[in-house]
């Protein structure tokens, strides 16, 4: 009797478990060849071949366009993954992420957009992002490049401050002002492939830390059809879906940095234990500091994932002020977090850790992690903040 082979699932359709081995498997590629990337400020092709490999570009597309569906907080789980293996490929996948759900959610049901998530899905494509430009620096809300119609198409050219992996991703997802004559706050969201657009390079990558992201100034000069322009305000795209996961996202990726310096600062100091005969070395405060931190770290990323799904599906409620501060702070929160547990688990390692050779360097995770306050100023961010809640009372009481 000759045996049949049992069907195989589909690799597109995993549950959480199977999603989490994936990408415990694309994280082992993306570790073996982080020193690399950062040595030679490339980008991690290996890492993001495995992303494509284990189908996790397309995680998140819902499964009837052909993805999984993966929730945003099973994408903040993988980015953590990701964060403890190398920080650059971390990144690229937060950022890939953050766009296609601003796809999802803003672009769903329009022919267009939907044979786009299809195609994320199927060919495992890798969106770029472009969101800053000229004098603007991290001003998201504020653009100068304008889109304009050309006959049956459209038409847009920016001089980007940084466009993330712009080089070498499949498109890219960037914001513009909705027409020459509209103000710098009325922008639109819209995508390009590869095939729309050319770049210039304006500007290189030559940065402390998370170099492997690539993210060179470019002039982006794009051509495509006027359905590539989401209908939605991106004002809305920015308070209901950008800001959010990016910060999840981001904050996720930094608190998997911080994790892999208190995983090698736990290692040193049970090695000097165990050769001091169980003696503490100097040092073991700060470990204890950089647990902490980080502790408190992750606690932040459960609640904003908690207060974004409980308001998800509502839009009032995801304008709401209190909602946006809690969402909008956890970046500025978990940046500066995550760097006390980085130089906390230095100071932890002492002379071992400011080596940069060596298995308890965290001269990587360092250089790294120092630009999670800067990538969109905290300052900005907080400013801007400020202002937003001036006129709203202070609590009276711890419940209310």
């Amino acid at each position: 009797m000759t045996m049949q082979p049992s069907p195989q699932p589909d690799a597109r359709i995993g549950d959480a478990a199977d999603l989490l081995t994936r990408a415990s498997a694309a994280a082992a590629i993306a570790a073996a060849h982080a020193e690399a990337v950062d040595r030679d400020g490339r980008f991690p092709e290996e890492a993001v071949a495995a992303f494509r490999s284990q189908r996790l570009l397309g995680a998140a597309v819902p499964i009837e366009l052909g993805g999984e569906g993966a929730s945003l907080r099973m994408l903040a789980e993988i980015a953590y993954i990701l964060g403890r293996a190398c920080a650059s490929s971390a990144m690229i996948f937060a950022m890939h992420q953050t766009k296609v759900a601003c796809l999802i959610r803003h672009g769903r049901g329009e022919p267009w957009q939907d044979g786009l998530l299809r195609r994320i899905a199927d060919e495992q494509m890798l969106m770029a992002s472009s969101t800053t430009e000229g004098q603007g620096g991290g001003n998201v809300r504020s653009s100068a490049a304008a889109i304009e119609a050309e006959g049956a198409a459209v038409t847009l050219e920016r001089a980007a401050t940084v466009i993330s992996y712009g080089a070498q991703a499949d498109g890219v997802v960037t914001v513009a002002r909705r027409s020459a004559e509209a103000g710098p706050s009325d922008q639109v969201l819209c995508v390009f492939l590869k095939e729309d657009y050319s770049l210039e390079r304006l500007s290189g990558w030559e940065t402390l830390g998370m170099r492997g992201t690539c993210s060179s100034g470019f002039r982006l000069k794009a051509r495509g059809l006027p359905q590539q322009v989401l209908a939605a305000r991106y004002a809305d795209i920015h308070n209901q879906t950008m800001t959010p996961v990016s910060h999840i996202l981001w904050s996720s990726a930094w608190a998997g940095i911080a994790a892999s310096a208190v995983d090698r600062a736990q290692a040193f100091t049970r090695t000097v234990m165990r050769g001091a005969g169980g003696v503490a070395p100097p040092g073991a405060l700060h470990y204890a500091r950089a647990v902490s931190s980080l502790k408190q770290a992750r606690a932040l990323i459960t609640q904003a994932l908690d207060t974004f799904e409980g308001a998800e599906g509502d839009p009032a409620a995801l304008a709401g002020l209190d909602v946006q501060t809690a969402l909008t702070m956890l970046k500025v929160e978990v940046s500066e977090l995550a760097v006390a547990t980085v130089s906390s688990a230095l100071r932890a390692n002492g002379l071992a850790g400011y080596r940069q050779d060596g298995d308890f360097s965290i001269g990587r995770a360092l250089r790294d992690i120092l630009s999670a306050p800067i990538m969109i100023h905290n300052d900005r961010i907080v400013a801007n903040l400020a202002t937003a809640t001036l006129m709203s009372p202070v609590a009276a009481s711890l419940g209310a």
